[in-house]
């Protein structure tokens, strides 16, 4: 069955803009931490967030951390998010639950090509959960059979994750992801992660987002050369966080 991707946030460090703040005045303050402590959570901290950014402090942001669950994505988005290494990840395994209905995505551009593009791709999608059920029965089924049985399924399997990243990790995530020239689907879940966490921590990631946002697009003669659209889908995100924060109260 053909999936399109969910993500979202469910865990992430308890008043995170608070916390990172701490962090930060900890290393300027000579006053007892309880002090500091009972300051912070009553202060609005989104000036000195901002002025600590920009001043390139960023190991107190490292102190809040942000837990995704992700689905609908396939094997090839998982090679490339794994890359990432100051992450932690947790992924469905292909050895101990069988594939042998498995869901798939498929690019838009075959989507682009019409009806009988997609049922082609279909149609080889079911061939390929034919020769792997057929491989499960060869080897015997159970743990042993689905991990070699595995070795003939496609990219466009679909996998599930828990994905967690500190807010340093998460800026510099979306700074590469978030670009146009980023693949189409991690560029995608990049967006919905970064919509994610604007709603419970504005101010931290109000800044984010592709170099192309801050000065000169880093990629050179390949940019896309759109930073208007770009700048446009991250204030469109800022704004609906606003609309929702204001219905809240």
């Amino acid at each position: 069955m053909q999936v399109s991707p969910k993500v979202k946030l469910i865990r992430y460090t308890a008043d995170p803009e608070a916390t990172v703040a701490l962090a930060a005045k900890l290393c300027y303050s000579d006053r007892e931490l309880d002090d500091l402590t009972d300051n912070i959570y009553e202060s609005d901290n989104s000036k000195f967030i901002s002025r600590i950014t920009e001043m390139g402090h960023l190991s107190p942001i490292e102190h809040a951390s942000f837990t995704f669950s992700i689905e609908g994505v396939s094997r090839a988005l998982l090679a490339q998010i794994t890359r990432h290494r100051i992450a932690s990840f947790s992924v469905r395994s292909q050895r101990y639950v069988s594939e042998d209905s498995f869901n798939y995505v498929v690019p838009p551009a075959i989507e682009e090509l019409g009806g009988a593009a997609v049922a082609r791709y279909k149609g080889q999608m079911d061939t390929i959960m034919d020769w792997y059920r057929d491989w499960q029965s060869a080897l015997g089924r159970g743990e042993k059979s689905n991990e070699d049985a595995r070795f003939i399924l496609p990219n466009a399997c679909e996998t599930k994750m828990l994905v967690t990243m500190n807010a340093r990790e998460l800026i510099h995530f979306f700074a590469l992801r978030c670009c146009n020239r980023a693949q189409w689907e991690i560029r995608g879940v990049a967006w919905m992660m970064f919509e994610e966490v604007v709603k419970v921590a504005p101010n931290l990631f109000r800044e984010c987002g592709p170099g192309c946002l801050r000065g000169a697009c880093p990629e050179g003669k390949k940019s896309c050369g759109r930073p208007d659209v770009v700048k446009a889908k991250r204030d469109e995100i800022f704004d609906r966080a606003d609309k929702s924060d204001k219905v809240k109260k």
